[in-house]
């Protein structure tokens, strides 16, 4: 997996290099059928990153945010998304990211998560464990609601269900409440700095890298009904072991039983 990812490595900071020199500067923003912005540092971006993996493995598919999929059947498939978070980028404010992952026959394997305005560079690969900036990363022992640091991020689905109330019993019980967003919180996750992220309303792109950082950091990463993620993916609860079951079955608790 080593070659995989030294590359990814060189693509994200290759695409950093590119995204801060456009970064508070003059540039036009499109917006697109989905209603969110796109740059052309986004795309600019993406180019560098597929030309960069593809050119070093030429018989691997590619599926980016602005360019679409690429022998998308192919055995090895990378997924980017050359800036999640553009609403950060354009507005100025940093909580922006660039994410690259390799699924292998179905299993994501592989995430880089490059924070070029923070400076943060996350790592990781299946088995070998994750990094954050040459660091180890390890997520805390934590088991119960009254010591947790909770983050959530896009919960638009959420709150227009029935089970929004039981978000508010978690959020009741636990030690400290946080809305990061983005990258920031799984990479807080992974280093221990805080213990479980929620979110209802994202893709596959915004977080498979983060799949493979949380999971090699020892923690549990599925959607909000306890599924695997895959390419269909649309929700996240990533947690410490001893916490995800316990949110899963408040999360998904009828809701006079809450």
């Amino acid at each position: 997996m080593t070659p995989f990812l030294d590359v990814a490595v060189v693509a994200a900071k290759a695409a950093a290099e590119d995204i801060m020199g456009y970064y508070r500067g003059d540039f036009e923003v499109e917006i697109k059928a989905d209603q969110t912005p796109v740059t052309v540092a986004d795309r600019r971006a993406e180019e560098i990153i597929r030309r960069t993996l593809l050119e070093a493995f030429p018989d691997h598919g590619f599926f980016g945010e602005e360019s679409g999929k690429e022998q998308a059947d192919a055995e090895y498939l990378w997924l980017v998304d050359p800036i999640d978070g553009t609403k950060s980028f354009v507005g100025g404010y940093g909580m922006f990211s660039t994410q690259i992952a390799l699924m292998h026959r179905g299993e994501l394997v592989l995430g880089v998560s490059s924070a070029p305005a923070a400076g943060e560079l996350a790592q990781a690969a299946r088995g070998a464990g994750a990094q954050l900036d040459g660091s180890p990363l390890r997520v805390r022992n934590v088991s119960a609601l009254s010591d947790a640091s909770i983050s959530t991020g896009n919960l638009q689905s959420l709150a227009a269900s029935d089970r929004w109330p039981n978000l508010g019993s978690v959020l009741a019980r636990v030690n400290r409440t946080r809305g990061y967003g983005d990258y920031y919180h799984y990479h807080r996750l992974a280093a221990g700095q805080l213990d479980a992220v929620i979110e209802s309303d994202v893709n596959i792109l915004d977080i498979a890298a983060l799949y493979v950082i949380v999971t090699e950091s020892g923690g549990v990463f599925t959607d909000l009904q306890g599924q695997p993620v895959g390419l269909g993916t649309t929700s996240v609860l990533a947690a410490t072991p001893g916490l995800h079951p316990l949110l899963l079955d408040m999360l998904n608790a009828r809701p006079e039983t809450t």
